[in-house]
């Protein structure tokens, strides 16, 4: 075993339902404007090929959570979302052999920092600052594919303090899962543990602290986490 000059950071994960075992993390990618809706209401073209973006590891956090308001915002959004876990390694990976790759899916939040990415766009920075900050990828327990099968369509939906912002259909997803699993993999070896998160329906909009999200995808599960005070 190799020494190391650090203690190793702790390995981040995911909740699995029903069992006391977790998912190991990897990498988390995720999908740009995949629903037409949500594409248009930011005053983009959905019909562009699909874009990703990256989070880190331990962004994740399980479903239950406190997450303190993050630093540099005062506009944070909410992004429900259907998330593919990735159990079988691939590179260029044909659509027809996608869902081979997938080991299970669950609801994810990307939480950004509307105002960050807003300015990053008009200075044609990249997005890191706005989406990829600690606590940013909530991400409820995940069911296994043998479970679930592969959903090709279903409510996926997010409320405020029981309000509902977002409500749409993976049916409306600009491009599926085996199309995501396959494009992704043209550009980076998908690997056992990666985490894709696909998109989000029409209806994102800021939080605020003392605000409890819930969220849900048909046949999948559900999601809650609450926004806390900044940190001291």
């Amino acid at each position: 075993m190799p020494a190391f000059v650090l203690q190793p950071p702790a390995i981040a994960s995911v909740a699995v339902a029903g069992s006391a075992e977790r998912f190991a993390v990897r990498r988390i990618f995720c999908v740009g404007r995949n629903y037409a809706a949500h594409a248009r209401e930011l005053g983009n073209d959905e019909r562009d090929p699909p874009f990703f973006f990256t989070k880190p590891a331990d962004a994740v956090v399980d479903s239950g959570t406190q997450i303190p308001y993050p630093p540099l915002t005062s506009n944070l959004h909410h992004e429900i979302e259907l998330v593919v876990a990735i159990g079988k390694a691939g590179f260029r990976i044909p659509r027809a052999d996608a869902l081979a790759h997938v080991w299970g899916y669950g609801v994810g939040v990307d939480l950004t920092r509307r105002d960050l990415q807003d300015q990053a766009k008009k200075a044609a920075r990249p997005w890191d600052w706005s989406k990829a900050f600690d606590q940013s990828a909530p991400c409820g327990p995940l069911v296994p594919a043998a479970k679930s099968g592969h959903p090709e369509k279903g409510r996926i939906w997010l409320a405020i303090n029981g309000a509902v912002k977002q409500d749409g259909d993976l049916a409306e997803l600009i491009w599926p899962i085996a199309d995501i699993v396959s494009i992704c993999s043209d550009a980076v070896e998908l690997q056992p543990g990666d985490l894709i998160f696909t998109g989000t329906p029409a209806g994102v909009g800021p939080v605020q602290a003392g605000d409890r999200i819930t969220g849900g995808v048909d046949g999948i599960g559900e999601i809650a986490v609450t926004i806390g005070p900044p940190r001291a």
